[in-house]
């Protein structure tokens, strides 16, 4: 008995070892939206460019959209701009969620790296309603919506030119030609 105990820390170190190197080796962008071909959460914003006029999930119905949340202070944000420009131009109508922000920093990243929105939507403080309710834990993230304002593809990371060739540009067309 007591020579099996001897065992038990090498037994126990090699299983931590082999759960850390698996969660090690997962990556954290890959994860499934809670929300996937579910609704978009309720919810009532402001506009980021006029505070007094509010959004809701209900102003959105009706046509496909990506909704993509950025700020100012969010590196990959940057990275990923081009893209949704891309997008934007290529017919994608594309609404933001300006995301733990300042509204002077937003308007200054805008007219310095152009502006691919067709609507942004303003949390500054990322708990009043959509982003929480999202499940969003940082930015960028980006939600494919359908017509009906069902979550049909979510991307916790950066759009890239692959991704947008091979899975965005795509889906958004199956999704537009639905009926």
């Amino acid at each position: 008995m007591k020579r099996a105990l001897l065992f038990l820390p090498l037994i126990i170190f090699i299983g931590l070892g082999i759960f850390l190197y698996k969660g090690l080796s997962m990556d954290p962008a890959a994860r499934d939206s809670a929300l996937l071909n579910k609704p978009l959460p309720e919810f009532t914003l402001p506009r980021l460019d006029n505070e007094d006029l509010k959004v809701s999930r209900e102003d959105l119905l009706g046509e496909v959209f990506l909704l993509n949340v950025w700020g100012s202070w969010c590196p990959t944000c940057y990275e990923e701009h081009d893209q949704l420009i891309r997008l934007a131009e290529e017919g994608v109508p594309v609404v933001g969620l300006n995301y733990k922000d300042e509204r002077p920093k937003a308007f200054q990243y805008l007219a310095q790296q152009g502006n691919p929105y067709t609507l942004n939507l303003f949390e500054p403080d990322g708990v009043r309603a959509l982003a929480f309710d999202l499940g969003v834990y940082g930015a960028p993230e980006t939600f494919l919506i359908d017509k009906e304002g069902i979550v049909r593809y979510q991307l916790s990371g950066e759009v890239t030119p692959q991704l947008v060739d091979e899975t965005i540009l795509p889906e958004v067309r199956k999704w537009q030609n639905a009926q």
